[in-house]
């Protein structure tokens, strides 16, 4: 399983930030012809965009091309189980990518509309919020 990880990082580190407004990029479809809009925000785990990526591809098999247009390059630390008060920040634990209300997530070309939208049905179920399909 190759999970979405930066390769290089400026700050190893990151503050968790505020999860407010709606997205001001990544608004329109782009590449493809169908995509999968955010309706809500939250942190998206590498983990969670690798399992949505793995149930579109399956089910669309060899046909058409797929796009991820969010990165996980937020870190998320985590202090162990069991670890007293105090002793600095933990270590790094995961990736996640910040998506706000609005934000297109995946893109498909090259398939039927029925097609596409039972995939992105697919995986949004994989996904921690709540998702809406829709056509360029």
């Amino acid at each position: 399983m190759s999970l979405l990880t930066p390769r290089k990082v400026k700050h190893r580190k990151t503050m968790r930030g505020k999860q407010r407004g709606t997205a001001t990029q990544k608004l329109k479809i782009n590449f493809g012809s169908y995509g999968l809009k955010a309706m809500s925000g939250a942190l998206i785990t590498a983990r969670q965009i690798e399992s949505a990526r793995r149930a579109i591809t399956r089910y669309v098999q060899k046909g058409g091309k797929i796009w991820i247009r969010i990165f996980p390059d937020k870190a998320v630390s985590k202090k162990g189980s069991e670890v007293k008060m105090g002793g600095g920040k933990g270590a790094i634990d995961h990736y996640a990518a910040v998506v706000r209300p609005g934000n297109i997530i995946f893109e498909i070309d090259g398939i039927e509309e029925d097609m596409a939208k039972q995939a992105f049905r697919l995986a949004s179920y994989k996904l921690p919020i709540k998702t809406k399909f829709i056509v360029k």
